[in-house]
């Protein structure tokens, strides 16, 4: 599940005036919480484990334990997170492709320097953490993998 897809569901929940939306993809669980009081309560399953929180407008949204087990690649640096190596061209990864140690993943720039990110172990990309153009930090998640 992507960042749009994210998105799209929160404006869902506002749109539908939900406290509460949760689906399941890809075995990836997406939880998204409204914080108003005044929205009407939707009956949802909860998923176990620790969330690892995303803000997407004015509301949070938790991505539940679905990751649990799954290998992360983290930024090794502060930067810009690209899919791709140029704007017009294909991303080097999606969700559901398979990948192996020593592949390139993504570009993270930093001071103008073009840095390939490469997957460390062999797997499955069950989810791009990221969104393309956008800032990351040292240490954040980036993918998942689900290793072989």
């Amino acid at each position: 599940m992507d960042i749009d897809q994210i998105k799209k569901l929160a404006d869902l929940a506002i749109e539908k005036n939900l406290a509460e939306i949760e689906i399941e993809q890809h075995g990836v669980t997406v939880r998204i919480r409204r914080p108003e009081a005044h929205v009407m309560a939707a009956p949802v399953a909860s998923a176990p484990a620790a969330p690892m929180a995303i803000t997407v407008g004015e509301i949070a949204v938790d991505v539940e334990a679905a990751y649990a087990g799954a290998h992360m690649i983290n930024s090794p640096m502060v930067g810009t997170f690209y899919t791709a190596a140029d704007p017009a061209a294909d991303p080097f990864v999606q969700v559901g492709d398979q990948v192996t140690a020593g592949q390139t993943l993504c570009i993270v720039e930093a001071m103008k320097l073009m840095n390939e990110i490469t997957a460390d172990v062999d797997g499955e990309i069950i989810a791009v953490l990221q969104e393309n153009g956008q800032p990351v930090e040292y240490g954040q998640e980036l993918f998942a993998v689900r290793t072989s």
